[in-house]
């Protein structure tokens, strides 16, 4: 009876009410959210020409195109607060998910100190801070929204801020850029095996 009446909950909460409005406190972060995908759009202008990479030029023009349907999709889901013309797309990357483990010695870094200085590790690390601020803004609108639809747009937006820091992750990985290290095999496994399964049937 329980697990039927939580189901019917679930569907009620996805439902179009009848009237779509927004609450202030949501307008608040969809400004904030929307105003930080436009802030790392605006910015991959001016790094994009600072690129000496082929493959990382590519990947910001993508993430690009990607992300400027993006924009579209959410500004019309927000004026109109209907499914909008354009439902949110699925961002394939392009690079495979091997990780480069281990250390390598290099050269200590510190802050550019002119534009001359910028280069591909430099703009990467870029991509990576505003996909991550993306991604963390867009988790933080979509928990406390009124609009179903409009929440919809940022939660499933979030897999693809994801998908494509992760692309950006490998790249500076591959590039030496992001070193991965390793504890020792001992303790990897010691922390392999701190936690266990519970036995038994879960509560329903």
């Amino acid at each position: 009876m329980q697990h039927q009446q939580n189901t019917q909950n679930f569907k009620e909460s996805t439902q179009m009410p009848t009237q779509q409005s927004h609450g202030g406190h949501e307008m608040f972060d969809v400004h904030e959210a929307i105003s930080g995908l436009i802030g790392g759009m605006e910015q991959s202008l001016f790094y994009e020409q600072h690129i000496q990479d082929p493959e990382l030029k590519t990947m910001m023009q993508k993430h690009k195109t990607f992300l400027t349907q993006l924009y579209n999709t959410i500004v019309e889901t927000l004026k109109t607060g209907q499914e909008p013309s354009v439902k949110t797309q699925t961002y394939e990357m392009a690079l495979s998910n091997n990780v480069v483990y281990g250390m390598q010695p290099s050269q200590p870094k510190t802050p550019a100190q002119s534009v001359s200085e910028i280069n591909d590790q430099c703009i990467s690390g870029f991509m990576m801070g505003a996909l991550k601020q993306n991604a963390s803004t867009f988790t933080m609108t979509a928990l406390e929204m009124t609009n179903p639809v409009l929440r919809r747009v940022f939660a499933d937006s979030v897999p693809n801020m994801i998908e494509m820091a992760y692309e950006v992750f490998l790249y500076q990985n591959k590039n030496q850029y992001y070193q991965t290290p390793q504890l020792q095999p001992q303790d990897m496994q010691n922390y392999r095996n701190s936690f266990a399964p519970v036995q038994g049937t879960m509560p329903h």
